[in-house]
C-alpha cells in the first residue's frame, strides 16, 4: 500500500498522427493543443510520440502551444527576450540555458506560491505591495542580468525619454490600485458598522 501511495502516475501518451491529429491514449480519445494546454495547467504529465516513428516530439508540440497562446495575445515572452534566446542557439554557452530558465522558472513558482500566501494572511489587513513588488523586482533584475551575460549581441541603450514614463505609469497604477482598495476597505467598515447596529 506504501508503494502505491509513493508512486508516481506515469506519464499520459499522446500520439500525432501524420494528419497532425494528436490522439490520448488514455482517454482513447483525440484532444486538441487547447486540451494539451490544460492538462499541462492541472499537472498532467504527458509524452508525445510520433505515431509512425515512436519518436518523443513533446519539445515540439509544448513550443507549438507557446506560440499558439502568443497568438491568442497571451504575451508573456517579450520581444528583447526571444531576440536573446535565439542568439544563442549554437552560442558556446548554449548548454547553460535550459538549465539557467529551468531554475528561474522553479524560483518564480516558489515565489509565486508565497506572493499567493501573502496575498491570503493580508485578507483582512493591508495590501502587501512592498514585499511583491520587490520579489518581482529581484527576479527580473537576475533573469535580465543572466540574459546579458549570455547574449552575443548587445542590446541597444533605452532611449532616456522613455525611461521617466515608465516608473510613473507604474506608480500611477500603483496609486489608482491602492484607492480602490482603500475605497473598498471603507465600504466593508460601513457594512460591518451597519450590522453591528
Amino acid at each position: 500500500m506504501d508503494d502505491q501511495a509513493g508512486a508516481q502516475v506515469p506519464p499520459v501518451i499522446i500520439k500525432k498522427y501524420a494528419n497532425r491529429r494528436l490522439y490520448n491514449t488514455a482517454t482513447s480519445s483525440y484532444v486538441t493543443l487547447d486540451d494539451l494546454s490544460h492538462m499541462v495547467k492541472e499537472g498532467r504529465e504527458f509524452v508525445v510520440n510520433d505515431a509512425k516513428t515512436g519518436e518523443d516530439i513533446t519539445r515540439a508540440v509544448l513550443t507549438q502551444i507557446i506560440v499558439e497562446e502568443e497568438q491568442k495575445g497571451q504575451n508573456l515572452l517579450p520581444i528583447s527576450f526571444l531576440r536573446q534566446l535565439i542568439g544563442l542557439y549554437g552560442n558556446q554557452m548554449q548548454w547553460l540555458v535550459p538549465r539557467y530558465l529551468e531554475h528561474a522558472m522553479t524560483t518564480f513558482a516558489r515565489n509565486q506560491e508565497q506572493m499567493r500566501k501573502s496575498l491570503q494572511d493580508a485578507f483582512g489587513g493591508l495590501f502587501p505591495f512592498g514585499p511583491l513588488e520587490e520579489m518581482g523586482k529581484q527576479n527580473l533584475a537576475l533573469f535580465e542580468k543572466t540574459m546579458k551575460m549570455f547574449s552575443p549581441f548587445p542590446t541597444a541603450p533605452t532611449p532616456p525619454a522613455e525611461k521617466p514614463a515608465e516608473p510613473a505609469a507604474a506608480e500611477a497604477s500603483l496609486k489608482e490600485l491602492t484607492d480602490k482598495l482603500n475605497a473598498l476597505q471603507h465600504q466593508i467598515d460601513a457594512l460591518s458598522k451597519e450590522k453591528k447596529e
